[in-house]
């Protein structure tokens, strides 16, 4: 396509702003360069970091102006010469800056480096492929790389109605682990059982005798991701030479005043982080995702589906609601 006059949608921010500020502008669509391509986007999630970042509670990294967004999936539209991408080719991308420290997926078009997209082919509709990407990366990094969790063992997802702890429910029990899922709400149980988790705790702030009632010796590994206000307790609900993963914190607490190793850590128990990047994921897990969600063998957990840009603002009332466990997704088109 021609596009040295060419313009196209896009949501940028300023700086700080509250929701009803979100306004669509334009932009020239990008040009592409060597190492980066021009993506065409057909959807994308909505997370709780552009949420950080349009209030302005951002990590240094990010700068305003700034096109939100810090995934999507689409259709290449066009690559520099010598790319192993082709023009037409289905991928998803994320992480990596985007969104942050150069232009996202909050647009009709964005610019990304190479090394941040994920290739795939599906006919799934575009809603569905939206949802799966950030959060599939996200639970599947944190089970396998930091958690190093495997087939038969005994897992805990704290903050299990989460988008992440809700695909990390579903991806253990298909790497056929035993998941042990927490949520503060009664209403929320069936929603964890149709994910798959084989027990569902209430968490009042202290579930390690709960979860010790499920598992004597303590579950193999653990996903955190309701922050450190809860983070002994689910420590303490590992056995020793397990593995604790801090991926994320819903109570938006992400550092500790007083870290005492000793009294926080129990003897052997391993704790680690996970923040990884596209890379992390393998193009083969995310089709396998992808094809076994075709195959009516794995279900994705959407909250709400949001059409346009000009929606995005009300993507974002609802995300900031939590009324609704999932995904919300906004499909351009």
């Amino acid at each position: 396509m021609e596009t040295n006059s060419a313009t196209m949608d896009v949501i940028r921010l300023e700086g700080p702003c509250e929701i009803d500020e979100m306004r669509v502008s334009q932009l020239p669509v990008p040009q592409v360069r060597e190492g980066w391509m021009r993506v065409r986007v057909e959807a994308f999630g909505i997370n709780e970091s552009e949420s950080h970042s349009r209030r302005g509670l951002s990590d240094p990294d990010f700068t305003y102006p700034r096109v939100l967004g810090i995934e999507g999936v689409g259709v290449v539209d066009e690559v520099a010469p010598g790319s192993v991408f082709q023009p037409g080719q289905q991928v998803a991308f994320m992480m990596g800056g985007l969104g942050r420290e150069y232009d996202g997926s909050y647009a009709r078009y964005t610019l990304i480096p190479e090394r941040i997209a994920i290739p795939f082919t599906s006919d799934l509709d575009w809603a569905t492929i939206g949802a799966i990407p950030e959060m599939t990366q996200t639970a599947y990094g944190s089970l396998v790389h930091a958690m190093r969790a495997r087939s038969g063992d005994t897992v805990l997802v704290r903050g299990g109605t989460s988008t992440v702890g809700l695909m990390a429910v579903r991806l253990g029990v298909r790497m056929g682990m035993t998941v042990i899922a927490t949520t503060r709400r009664e209403s929320a149980r069936p929603v964890l059982n149709e994910a798959g988790a084989a027990h569902v705790v209430i968490d009042d702030g202290r579930i390690e005798g709960k979860v010790r009632a499920l598992a004597p010796g303590g579950v193999d590994a653990a996903l955190e991701l309701v922050g450190i206000p809860v983070l002994g307790d689910t420590l303490r609900c590992v056995r020793p030479g397990g593995m604790v993963s801090f991926t994320g914190s819903l109570t938006d607490v992400w550092s500790m005043k007083d870290f005492s190793p000793f009294g926080l850590i129990p003897s052997t128990v391993g704790l680690t982080v996970y923040h990884g990047q596209a890379w992390d994921l393998l193009a083969s897990v995310l089709q396998e995702v992808l094809d076994a969600v075709k195959a009516g063998e794995m279900s994705v957990p959407i909250a709400r589906v949001f059409h346009g840009l000009e929606q995005v603002p009300d993507a974002h009332r609802a995300l900031d609601s939590h009324a609704v466990p999932g995904k919300n997704v906004v499909v351009l088109g």
